[in-house]
């Protein structure tokens, strides 16, 4: 049976207009009232073990009592319950780890079809080196294949917090999105034989987006011991960051990509920071990136 084909005729059993302010309340209070039948089910089950004979009949009564209630909301809300459970299905599938390369072939990137000169390099070695300038403030130089790249970075910030390291995350954003507009800057490999692309994909807007996560998900990470020992970044914050982009080339990278390349950075960053200096290997043919040579 197809979800539409329930949720038809299950909403002919209503004895409320779904039409009416009452009929998303009913609904509403039904349902919270399901789950509550349905937690009492398993406490009984937990309490009593093997004994409690009933428990798998009772949890398909409630489970369907539940999904009664979820046509009825959506009933009320005018709303197919089979498209919700296919975009339920999508966001699943974005959440979900792809394979980056199939049968060892590298993985397809944002720029493949732009001439070598205007591509992000493939393979790069970046390194944090700690410097101390007149006064005694500390600061970052970034140097990519030898080269200073972009301008001394510090915490910005009264307490230290280790933000000057965060350039990290522009190349981790790199290795696994194929994705960064400040990394691109400093390449000076904007794609100008595409007017357009340069203007939207490599621009200010874009610059400023990227930027824009980088302290976003630094904010995030603060909370929660800097992503140490964790491996799940709040959807919310995948949703975000993946708003703030829906009109750039990286809108076709999933929310697990962004997890990952996040979760990525932040390895390598708690390093660095530790050791406050470091040289670290981007492969964005093999979408990896770690540190080769401390200091």
């Amino acid at each position: 049976m197809e979800l539409d084909e329930y949720q038809k005729l299950a909403i002919k059993a209503a004895r409320f207009n779904i039409e009416k302010d009452e009929g998303r309340v009913i609904s509403l209070l039904g349902l919270a009232g399901e789950i509550g039948e349905l937690s009492t089910e398993f406490k009984k089950q937990i309490r009593d073990g093997n004994s409690y004979k009933v428990f798998q009949n009772k949890v398909i009564e409630e489970l369907g009592d539940i999904l009664w209630y979820l046509a009825s909301i959506s009933s009320v809300e005018g709303l197919s319950l089979e498209s919700i459970a296919k975009a339920n299905l999508q966001k699943i599938e974005s959440r979900t780890p792809q394979e980056n390369s199939e049968d060892g072939k590298s993985i397809q990137l944002l720029d493949d079809n732009y001439p070598p000169e205007e591509q992000l390099p493939r393979i790069f070695d970046v390194e944090f080196v700690e410097k101390v300038e007149a006064g005694g403030l500390t600061y970052i130089q970034t140097i990519v294949n030898g080269e200073e790249f972009g301008n001394p970075l510090r915490d910005n910030h009264y307490e230290e917090d280790g933000y000057r390291f965060h350039d990290i995350f522009h190349f981790s954003y790199a290795v696994s999105l194929g994705w960064s507009p400040v990394v691109r800057k400093f390449f000076k490999c904007k794609r100008t034989s595409n007017p357009m692309t340069d203007e939207v994909e490599d621009g200010g807007r874009a610059l400023v987006i990227d930027e824009a996560i980088s302290a976003l998900v630094f904010e995030y990470a603060k909370k929660h011991t800097y992503l140490e020992d964790i491996d799940t970044i709040d959807f919310s914050l995948l949703r975000t960051i993946k708003d703030l982009t829906s009109h750039l080339e990286v809108s076709v990278k999933s929310h697990c990509q962004w997890e990952q390349a996040i979760l990525l950075g932040f390895k390598v960053w708690r390093e660095i920071k530790e050791k406050r200096v470091g040289k670290v290997r981007c492969d964005l043919l093999k979408g990896e990136m770690e540190i080769v040579d401390s200091l």
